[in-house]
């Protein structure tokens, strides 16, 4: 409440902190405040700066540039990055967390404009870059997107013009591996172009971002309409818009599609951004949001073709946020593959119900659709856990192969070209 109010109060207030500035003061019990009187916040700033820091009982309440940021104790001792606590070849902790005493507090602190300085009751001095605890407080992270991204429908996409990034550019130079991996972030769909229509080129094409991840269709797998499985995918018949792999406890996060032959009509395939739909939800019927995040659902795929026998289930919402910033990150829509809902009580079976469809209709909103035809030499790479895909109904012999990639593969390799992801 006090970080509030200094936050509301700060513009006139700082003045007055600045005067009369403490480099240094020692903890003891009566720093505890007894009343709104006793409270006294400490300021370390420049006139540049907004900076000042107030002891709590349990926490440490720091304004820095315009942020209120609270840290506990025991978190300020664990997060020490001193070479005895924190290994920084490795980035790992070397401290015992469990070896931290619960009502720790630092017998001494110290800000200057760029630092703070806690020595604990054993001498030991951690250093935090004020910088460094706005970027990783609660507060800090709340304002900021895990992955920033731009929500497209139809206009929006078409509109932006993305290129894609030609065969040769993605296999042999960082520029054009990163700006297909910028595209595929922010757009959470791209395409490579000119990619000879093998199978084995187009496995080329995967594995120069990821490890192809082996399921239960395999590593690379080939759809055609023979009904080789078990599965609407193997059929000639139109599919509506889904993610896949919804019965995997993780589904897979991205996949690529290439389309190697095709002798006959039809076949054109459809993707959907999904966060542009439930954003949408999140704007105008929020409840329906908050029910849709919020309860689990179970997801099955039972297969007894042949040799093939199967039963894969996945549990969760359909929506997936963070809890801290309530930032979409997972959907997990497949009404095909949606097993019997007995996870939600039946009163509220009906709101649930209600906020599916609304959801639904966004999603088939014809502006919300783009529509590709996929043909040799272009591959498309989707991110399985935003953009849902579907089909055409088609004629004759149509060729199309693919496989998954691990998730966390391909976003290391973004980070490692200096992403954000």
């Amino acid at each position: 409440m006090w970080c509030r109010r200094l936050a509301l109060l700060y513009p006139e207030t700082r003045g007055l902190l600045t005067k009369g500035v403490k480099r240094q003061h020692r903890w003891t019990p009566k720093l505890q405040r007894s009343s709104a009187s006793a409270v006294r916040w400490l300021s370390t700033a420049s006139e540049a700066q907004d900076c000042s820091w107030l002891l709590q009982a349990d926490h440490f309440e720091l304004l820095y540039s315009g942020t209120c940021m609270r840290f506990d104790y025991v978190w300020l001792r664990d997060h020490c990055r001193s070479a005895s606590c924190y290994n920084t070849k490795t980035n790992q902790r070397s401290l015992d967390t469990a070896s931290i005493e619960m009502d720790i507090k630092p017998a001494q602190v110290r800000v200057d404009e760029t630092t703070l300085y806690l020595t604990w009751p054993d001498g030991h001095m951690t250093r935090y870059s004020l910088e460094w605890l706005s970027q990783h407080s609660y507060e800090g992270q709340k304002q900021q997107l895990v992955q920033p991204r731009i929500l497209w429908n139809e206009k929006i996409y078409r509109e932006a013009n993305v290129p894609a990034v030609s065969y040769s550019d993605f296999l042999e130079t960082n520029e054009g591996l990163r700006d297909f991996l910028q595209n595929f972030l922010l757009y959470g769909i791209a395409f490579v172009d000119d990619v000879p229509a093998t199978r084995e080129d187009t496995e080329r094409v995967a594995q120069r971002i990821s490890h192809i991840r082996e399921t239960i269709y395999g590593k690379m797998w080939d759809l055609t309409s023979d009904f080789s499985r078990g599965d609407t995918a193997y059929t000639k018949l139109a599919l509506d818009r889904h993610t896949d792999t919804t019965y995997f406890q993780e589904p897979c996060g991205m996949q690529l599609f290439h389309c190697l032959r095709h002798e006959g009509t039809g076949g054109r395939t459809l993707l959907v951004d999904g966060f542009f739909s439930a954003e949408q939800v999140r704007q105008h019927h929020p409840e329906e949001f908050e029910i849709l995040s919020n309860i689990p659902l179970k997801h099955e795929y039972i297969e007894n073709v042949g040799g093939t026998h199967n039963h894969m289930v996945g549990i969760g919402p359909i929506l997936n946020v963070y809890p801290w910033n309530k930032e979409l990150y997972m959907m997990r829509y497949n009404n095909y593959d949606r097993a019997v809902i007995n996870t939600v009580p039946y009163d509220l079976v009906r709101r649930w119900y209600s906020a599916h469809r609304t959801l639904t209709t966004e999603l088939r909103k014809p502006e919300n659709e783009l529509w590709v035809k996929l043909k040799p030499g272009k591959v498309l790479f989707v991110d399985n856990w935003r953009v849902l895909h579907g089909r055409d109904s088609f004629t004759g012999y149509r060729q199309l192969c693919g496989c998954y990639l691990t998730r966390d593969d391909v976003l290391n390799m973004a980070r490692l070209l200096s992403l954000k992801a």
